[in-house]
């Protein structure tokens, strides 16, 4: 039998044994009824749930959290859930989403009054107004899911309007890389230049920018020839920090080629006859005031180095690329690969470098057609 109405806004389904109470969360923006379904094993529990249900939309209509607007919101969230819990840079970020786009577009919205057509309306207004990246709109739309997901925990919100959200389509970020050929090329031209070893780091190790920003002696074992990847140096704002690597993955040890291996050596013995009675930096990469790089810094280095030298433009990251792509080349596995850059999962590595896959699906296919030549 279908399921039949045993009472107002109660219905037994005798399939299932179970029966449904239909709550009623009011009008979407186009005035049709919103309504969530919530079942019970007896029509007693049924009934207890639907006067909990009631009581409490009446609660919230009738106190003054009514009024509580999104600015108010996002910055007692702010201040009990990110700031304790996050890393630094993830707060500035959000920071900044929330005082340049979000206060002002939204923050003056009661929280309760949010739709998902505000939010639409927003994503839409926002990025066509800011010149903003599809990319930049999914970090404000995560923002926006998480903040209200905890809204609905707090009880401040029976249901979050991001339900119903269609977010921001990302799209796919494409590496720039050197070829085997071209990144030769660039190393001809580092010898006796500040920017070597750090260059190299990136090419030959894979590291990122940060990473190498952030290496300090302590984490290179000459003995063992190998360096641990232990920590990142960041910047937010005008502010640089030391801290932890991007994720657990990220932490890892690393095997130091013949090349590396020297220039290392090299650095070390140049740094010790230059701090001698001095306090030294303790870091492995430093900039023309022998002081350790911000990452913006070495950047900037590298990309006028390149365009100095008249070579193809590709950015400090883009030689942690070029690495997962001549590691490719000689065969290593997408497994391997991701390993050795700190990705938390193969997923991540596949989802970066696509080129990598195509190329495999390519010489997959060829296989199979020489084996039935």
């Amino acid at each position: 039998m279908a399921r039949k109405t045993v009472e107002r806004n109660i219905s037994y389904d005798d399939a299932r044994d179970l029966y449904y109470v239909s709550m009623d969360l009011g009008r979407d923006e186009e005035g049709r009824r919103i309504k969530q379904y919530r079942t019970f094993p007896t029509l007693t529990a049924a009934r207890a749930g639907l006067r909990d249900f009631l009581a409490h939309r009446d609660q919230e209509r009738q106190t003054p959290r009514h009024q509580l607007t999104l600015s108010e919101w996002l910055e007692y969230w702010m201040d009990t859930i990110v700031r304790p819990n996050r890393a630094e840079t993830t707060v500035y970020s959000y920071q900044k989403i929330i005082d340049n786009h979000l206060g002002p577009a939204l923050g003056d919205m009661p929280l309760l009054k949010l739709t998902p057509k505000d939010i639409q309306q927003y994503y839409t207004q926002v990025q066509r107004d800011n010149s903003l990246s599809s990319n930049t709109m999914r970090r404000h739309h995560d923002l926006l899911s998480s903040s209200l997901r905890t809204a609905v925990r707090q009880d401040m919100l029976l249901v979050s309007p991001m339900d119903r959200v269609e977010p921001p389509r990302s799209k796919l970020y494409e590496a720039d890389f050197y070829t085997p050929e071209e990144l030769k090329r660039l190393y001809a031209l580092l010898p006796g230049h500040r920017l070597e070893l750090p260059v190299k780091l990136a090419g030959s190790l894979g590291l990122r920018r940060e990473e190498l920003c952030g290496l300090k002696w302590e984490n290179v074992n000459f003995q063992l020839r190998v360096i641990y990847i232990r920590e990142a140096r960041t910047a937010f704002g005008a502010t640089i920090i030391q801290k932890e690597t991007k994720n657990r993955a990220s932490v890892r040890t690393l095997y130091l080629p013949e090349d590396i291996f020297r220039l290392l050596n090299q650095e070390r013995a140049r740094q010790n006859a230059l701090f001698r009675g001095r306090e030294e930096p303790g870091h492995v990469v430093l900039d023309h005031k022998e002081l350790p790089y911000s990452p913006n810094a070495l950047s900037l280095a590298f990309t006028r180095f390149v365009r100095k030298n008249d070579l193809p433009r590709v950015t400090l990251h883009g030689l942690r690329h070029s690495f997962a792509t001549i590691a490719s080349f000689q065969g290593v596995s997408l497994f391997d690969i991701g390993k050795a850059l700190g990705h938390s999962t193969p997923a991540t590595t596949g989802r970066i470098y696509t080129h990598l896959i195509d190329r495999t699906h390519e010489e997959t296919l060829m296989r199979v057609s020489d084996a039935l030549k």
